[in-house]
């Protein structure tokens, strides 16, 4: 059972190449410090958010969007909802919990080369200040 009040549907962004069925799970590192090594796996209910994840995933891979099915129990992701955007308009959440690839969206909309790279300088600085700490 989930405290979170969002029925879906669910998505993930990523660079992985990943089939219907297949888990996401946590234990992998941040996308948004790579020093540390996530407890959660996370995921949206706007495909939108999911494709700026994607965007900004790490590795070589084409940026990709799935859409998920929560295993367990989510909660809202502490890292936006309480820092950033009291109320989760985001509708952005994590598990401890796998996530089952359900399908991949292929129509959403990409950033622009100067989108990504405004993205990536603000990361960059997030990585500089320790108030982008992660709620791990």
């Amino acid at each position: 059972m989930s405290d979170a009040l969002d029925d879906g549907p669910f998505f993930h962004g990523t660079k992985a190449d990943l089939r219907i069925g297949d888990l996401l799970t946590a234990g992998f590192r941040s996308n948004y410090r790579p020093e540390v090594v996530m407890n959660h796996v996370y995921f949206t209910a706007l495909r939108d958010g999911a494709g700026l994840a994607a965007e900004l995933a790490a590795g070589e891979g084409l940026p990709r969007v799935y859409t998920v099915e929560p295993t367990g129990a989510f909660e809202d992701d502490p890292n936006v909802t309480d820092k950033k955007f009291p109320g989760n308009p985001t509708r952005s959440y994590r598990s401890t919990e796998p996530l089952r690839i359900t399908g991949e969206v292929t129509d959403w909309p990409r950033l622009t080369p100067e989108a990504l790279r405004a993205w990536r300088d603000r990361l960059a600085a997030l990585r500089a200040d320790e108030r982008g700490e992660i709620i791990n």
